[in-house]
């Protein structure tokens, strides 16, 4: 039997300690999060955009103010209006009280020339007063009461005509309160508002330049659990189902393995080539099904990084 050099059986040695080491897995990828690209909601300044990469965000949080003051006006120049339009509104108590004044003036007088028409026509029976005069007090009575019906006509015109006129006047307020709402929502899309808990990835813009809308400004994603997207063949891909536990291991760096307990998701329902990043021509000629796995972060895990996955 042929001897083995102390170099070569020190390899040899080492290389069977890795193998031993490295988990029989069954598919391999990549650690993805999902990310969301921030992006600005109205044109203007950037008074203030004080969040740095790595910093935490919670979710409602603002994450910097643009410039929305021109906006402000134009919203207290709507306001404005409509505190205005109370001013261009008629009562109509003080033109309604004179009527009414009169008309108790009316009624007064009709109450008395009844009284009178009463007195008379028993005068008249016992010859003491004559026809005439009973007809005169009968026109009277009769002119004062289509005067009473003219008096309670006008106090209901004017009520219509000036609650028309009102009503006329105050219909330009609900225009009003919706343009005023616009500008509040312009004004409300100023402040950035942070749409997730996590962790800002990328800051694309600085504090004092100007943006529009659409505009990136920041990257950020939830670290708390990452997904691990693996490629399985068509023959792994029966024995794979929704919700279906697996183990995921990352290289720690010291030629051991670290596990973590991971969930299928998701599973493409279309097959595509292996991706490039597999080294041989043969391989990358495969089709393969891409999943996804949950996996809880606990800090060390990274996106881009290795993993593989043992179902």
């Amino acid at each position: 039997m042929k001897k083995l050099s102390f170099p070569l059986l020190l390899l040899t040695l080492l290389a069977a300690s890795c193998k031993d080491n490295a988990p029989d897995t069954d598919a391999s990828g990549v650690f993805e999060s999902d990310e969301v690209i921030v992006s600005a909601e109205q044109n203007g300044k950037l008074l203030s955009f004080p969040i740095h990469e790595g910093d935490t965000l919670r979710k409602g949080a603002i994450a910097g103010n643009i410039d929305i003051s021109n906006i402000i006006l134009q919203k207290e120049q709507v306001q404005a209006s409509i505190r205005a339009l109370s001013q261009k509104t008629t009562n109509p108590m003080p033109q309604i009280e004179l009527v009414k004044k009169q008309l108790a003036v009316q009624e007064a007088q009709l109450a008395q020339q009844q009284r009178e028409k009463t007195r008379t026509e028993n005068l008249l029976k016992a010859d003491a007063a004559t026809q005439k005069q009973l007809d005169d007090i009968n026109s009277q009575i009769d002119q004062l009461q289509k005067q009473i019906a003219v008096s309670r006509q006008q106090i209901a015109l004017d009520n219509s005509n000036i609650a028309t006129q009102n009503r006329t006047i105050y219909s330009e307020q609900d225009p009003m309160e919706k343009s005023a709402a616009l500008y509040q929502d312009q004004i409300d899309k100023g402040r950035v508002i942070n749409p997730i808990t996590g962790t800002v990835l990328t800051k694309y813009a600085l504090e004092g330049e100007m943006t529009t809308t659409g505009k990136a400004l920041y990257k950020i994603a939830n670290l708390d659990t990452l997904n691990l997207r693996a490629y399985v063949t068509g023959s792994q891909l029966t024995a794979i189902r929704l919700g279906q536990t697996a183990k995921v291991y990352t290289d720690d760096g010291a030629k051991n393995f670290r596990q973590y307990p991971g969930q299928v998701y998701w599973i493409s329902d279309k097959s595509e080539f292996t991706p490039k990043t597999i080294q041989t021509k043969d391989e990358r000629a495969n089709l393969v099904y891409a999943i996804k796995i949950r996996v809880k972060n606990d800090g060390l895990l990274k996106i881009g990084m290795y993993g593989e996955v043992k179902f």
